[in-house]
């Protein structure tokens, strides 16, 4: 059996100076790395002052460029590509969770998903197919991949926040609404916010809805705490 790659990457201690009570787990987006989605976990520490935040490399290369790192290649990007790249990288992210659920001896309701573009799809895939629900899953400019086989994978229901700008020309907005239909038809209970005007990128009323979806799901009152 092939050896799972081990993930590393940058990390942000709880703001409180205590022991993690909650775990927020960053996946990044095609091209990037940690470095880039850990500069949110200051904004979301106003939600969730008690969080442990990592924002692991993906493990593979970016083929594209010099420099990055990817979960799966885009030098394919048709749909059956898209599906074979996720379910391959699934279990190195799966693997990632469980070693952090143990170093923090947390349980899976203190542990959030967040993802953007690709780590998006990755926090999807992943974050409902274990068999202990997590506390919630929050998607940036990202996609649902292989809609039509989560009724028959699906393991868990977490709440879903997904976010994305109207004038994205890498993952279109279209990709928006499949993926809600796709997670509502299985069951998930799954909120969706459209950013006008907004790229492949975020914006600050898409960070501040992140810090209101992870107050909720972790019952924290992140305005008290501005």
């Amino acid at each position: 059996m092939t050896d799972i790659p081990a993930l590393n990457g940058p990390m942000l201690a709880p703001a409180s100076g205590g022991a993690a009570k909650q775990l927020v787990i960053l996946a990044h987006g095609v091209g990037s790395d940690g470095d880039d989605l850990i500069g949110l976990a200051p904004y979301f520490q106003k939600a969730l002052p008690d969080a442990l935040f990592v924002s692991p490399n993906a493990p593979y290369p970016f083929d594209m460029a010099p420099q990055g790192h990817q979960w799966f290649s885009l030098q394919d990007a048709s749909a059956p590509a898209r599906l074979a790249g996720t379910q391959t990288a699934a279990p190195i992210l799966d693997a990632f969770i469980d070693a952090k659920l143990a170093e923090t001896g947390l349980a899976e309701d203190k542990l959030a998903l967040i993802g953007f573009s690709q780590g998006t799809m990755m926090a999807l895939h992943v974050g409902l197919r274990r068999a202990k629900a997590l506390a919630g899953i929050l998607g940036y400019s990202g996609m649902l991949v292989g809609p039509e086989l989560l009724a028959d994978s699906i393991q868990s229901r977490p709440p879903v926040l997904l976010v994305h700008g109207d004038a994205d020309d890498v993952l279109p907005v279209e990709a928006l609404g499949q993926a809600v239909a796709g997670l509502q038809a299985a069951g998930v209970f799954v909120k969706h916010h459209t950013c006008p005007g907004l790229g492949h990128g975020l914006d600050d009323d898409g960070i501040r809805l992140g810090m209101e979806f992870l107050g909720e799901i972790f019952g924290t009152d992140w305005k008290a705490l501005d």
